[in-house]
Parts: structure tokens; sequence; C-alpha cells
């Protein structure tokens, strides 16, 4: 996925894209070294480096943790059908990129409602037959399960990878519980298929007080979202799933590259993610 356009100055802006108010997407996109960010995003970003200087890492290492994770559905799992929520802004590599390079017949639907995302999403038709866009909200399961452009491009009889990376924990439980939600998604997927999911992560112990001032950052900041929940709370959203080893684990530990060179910083203790396989 390559970005269609990409700017960071308010005047530049099309007109639907409110740029007064922090985007999820593009607070990511700043704090991965992106260009599609305007004043508000990188505003949230630089709190957040006030309480955490190593937010980047973070970021990144989210960024690491997808590639990983769909390079083992892909290839050890043999996945040909990606369902990605919250997908997010184009960067380096991207979930059709690290799919396709392994299995190149692999279909991949991208669904975010944020309208910058829309914009790249659209562009993003032109580029590769095989991966679409839904502007959808992830947040309802029935809207999107049921939506002509997943079930046109998804074949619901053969396992699918869902991925829910990095999106619950911008999610206030108004409606559905983040459970609830993710019980209705994969109640409809088919036996075999798989869930990546991560997310902001409350380890109960000293690095608790790095989660919950990085918590209370995003939650008052013009983002106003952003909840580090607790181990407990977050296996609760994979109901009924085999974990794959190591399970939920730090998203830097899950599968790593290589060796830890040096020690984790607090931040990077402060994210999680799992994949688990329905039987």
């Amino acid at each position: 996925m390559t970005a269609a356009h990409s700017s960071s100055r308010t005047g530049s802006a099309p007109s639907y894209i409110d740029t007064t108010k922090a985007s999820i997407a593009r607070v990511y996109d700043t704090a991965l070294g992106g260009k599609d960010n305007y004043p508000a995003d990188r505003e949230v970003v630089d709190e957040l480096r006030q309480v955490a200087p190593e937010i980047e890492q973070f970021t990144v290492d989210h960024r690491a943790f997808l590639v990983r994770a769909v390079r083992f559905l892909a290839g050890h799992a043999g996945i040909d059908q990606f369902l990605d929520l919250g997908s997010g802004l184009p960067t380096a590599e991207n979930t059709h990129q690290a799919a396709q390079r392994l299995r190149p017949e692999a279909r991949v639907v991208y669904v975010d409602n944020d309208p910058t995302v829309v914009a790249h999403g659209r562009a993003l038709l032109e580029e590769n037959d095989r991966t679409v866009f839904s502007p959808g909200d992830l947040t309802v399961p029935r809207e999107v399960l049921e939506d002509p452009v997943v079930t046109r491009h998804l074949d619901f009889d053969h396992p699918i990878a869902l991925l829910q990376l990095g999106t619950l924990h911008h999610y206030d439980e108004s409606a559905l519980t983040c459970a609830e939600i993710m019980q209705q998604y994969i109640d409809a997927l088919p036996s075999g298929s798989y869930v990546a999911l991560s997310h902001f992560f409350d380890p109960q112990d000293e690095d608790s007080v790095v989660a919950r001032r990085m918590e209370d950052v995003f939650l008052h900041s013009p983002l106003g979202t952003g909840r580090f929940r607790t181990r407990d709370e977050i296996l609760a959203m994979l109901p009924g799933l085999e974990l794959v080893e190591p399970g939920l684990a730090r998203c830097v530990e899950w599968w790593p590259d290589g060796p830890q060179l040096r020690p984790l910083v607090p931040a990077q203790r402060c994210i999680v993610g799992a994949v688990g396989r329905k039987p």
C-alpha cells in the first residue's frame, strides 16, 4: 500500500478531513515518522513523549508485530484470506505486502472509517486486484461482516485471518464491550481461522505507572481515546481460541526476528499481542 498523497500542512488538507482534531490513524503515522499528519496529531505524540520518551519505539514494535503475525499466518498457517480491521495509513510494510510476498494469491480486505484512511483506501483499489478497501466501522461487526465488499472478496466457507491490531484500546465500550465485539467476529469465522489482536497493556506491576501515564495523555489529549487494559481483560477478547505460542506476549517478544540485544524500556512492556486459532 503506497500513499496516494501526503501532507502535513493544514491548509492543504481535503475539505472532508478535520485537521483540528487528532485522528487515531494520523497519530500512529506521526509516531512512525510519516507525513500524513497535522498539528493536532503531532501534539498527541509530543505529549506522549513527555511521559514515555520511547513512544516511537513502542509504535515501531507494534507495527513489526503485525508483519511477523501476517508472515506466520500466510506462511506456517497457510491462510490466504485476510480481514484487516482498522488498517490505518500506509507504511513501509502493510498486510497485503507481507501476506502476498509469501502467498501471492492471498486476498486482503482493509476496513477503516477514518476519512484520511478512506482516501488512501480508494487509491489502493487501483494498485492490487487482490486487495480491496471497505469504509466500515469495526465496532459494528454485523455491518462489517455483511458489507458486500467483504462478502464478495472473502469466502467464509474457508479459513480467514482476522486482524484486530491496535484498535480496541481506542474503543470506550459505550455500546458493546470489546469482548462482545470480538465474540461476534469469532462466531462468524469458519473453523481453522485465526485472529491476531494487539492492545495497550497494563502489566499491573512497576510498569503500570508508565501505562497509566500514557493512558492519561491519550484520554486528555485531542485524541481522547486509549485504554491500557489488563491481561484478563485482553484475553477476554479472544474467546474460544487456541493461542499460538507464546500466547499473549509483549509485541516485541512474539516470534522475534532475533535475540533481544538491549533491555526493554518500560513502554515496550506496555503493549501486547496474540494470535489464536478457532478450532
